[in-house]
């Protein structure tokens, strides 16, 4: 067995753990031993990931936890420390996609499918900072929080969600905020790895594309057309799974990495080869 892969005798945050990648990267840091911080603003989902991860043999703490306000940050950081005794890990993996509208209405540009809220408005200031506070801000944040634990223990990993379409907007059906926020957490990652280093804190990113989770499934069912649509841009010729993603940011935070620091890892079946 290789047991520089195992978790064992870890303790893991994941943040934006009540669903979809974050619920599958808490699931699979716990299969491979670790004990998890489900952070989230969505108590209930949080709450309900607890049976899962017990089933599993590992401990859970679920914490309310708005990843966009420092104070609501620093009191999970202090919560989970207070019960776990340290931290070796965290995933920054809250974030919303927000509207798929352009910046501004565009005369030639009709939605891509049913639903979609203000299509016609341009993208107000709020909504903007709304995509930026979630997806930028709150690892600024997570960061600022965990960071004087693990520079004083010198070790920690440091696993940031990112997006395919950090690489490439052309994927993006009609979104500049969110891709900007992802291409801005590709450079941070890189930036911060740099200054950590020679802390032995690794700082790396995983950019996913198209994931199945239960908001896809969900636009996918209502619209088959897009669906064939992303399939045809992906070699694979299928969609992600939550679960691999997580055994991705395993491998990130596991010892087996613990040569790679500002890494970007792209993982989409293909979809930015060339």
């Amino acid at each position: 067995m290789l047991t520089e892969f195992g978790l064992e005798g870890k303790v893991a945050i994941v943040t934006g753990a009540a669903k979809g990648i974050g619920k599958g990267i808490a699931l699979t840091f716990a299969e491979a031993g670790a004990d998890i911080i489900g952070a989230d603003i969505d108590t209930e989902g949080i709450n309900k990931l607890t049976l899962e991860v017990r089933r599993l043999g590992r401990k859970y703490l679920p914490i309310t936890t708005d990843v966009r306000e420092l104070a609501s940050v620093q009191d999970m950081v202090e919560l989970a420390t207070a019960k776990f005794g340290k931290i070796d890990i965290i995933v920054n993996c809250a974030g919303i996609r927000g509207l798929d509208k352009p910046i501004i209405p565009l005369p030639d540009v009709r939605p891509p499918r049913d639903g979609i809220e203000d299509f016609y408005t341009p993208w107000s200031m709020e909504e903007w900072r709304q995509v930026m506070g979630t997806d930028l801000d709150s690892i600024f944040i997570c960061v600022r929080a965990i960071g004087p634990q693990m520079i004083k223990q010198k070790s920690g990993r440091i696993i940031n969600i990112a997006s395919s379409w950090a690489f490439s907007g052309m994927g993006s059906d009609l979104n500049v905020p969110y891709c900007t926020a992802k291409a801005a957490v590709v450079r941070f990652t890189e930036a911060l790895a740099f200054e950590w280093a020679r802390y032995n804190v690794n700082v790396n990113a995983i950019a996913p594309g198209l994931i199945h989770t239960e908001l896809s499934q969900k636009i996918f069912v209502e619209h088959e057309d897009i669906i064939k649509k992303y399939r045809q841009r992906i070699p694979k010729g299928r969609l992600g799974t939550p679960r691999e993603i997580g055994l991705l940011a395993v491998y990130l935070a596991s010892s087996a990495s613990d040569w790679m620091t500002g890494q970007v890892i792209y993982l989409n079946g293909g979809e930015t080869i060339g």
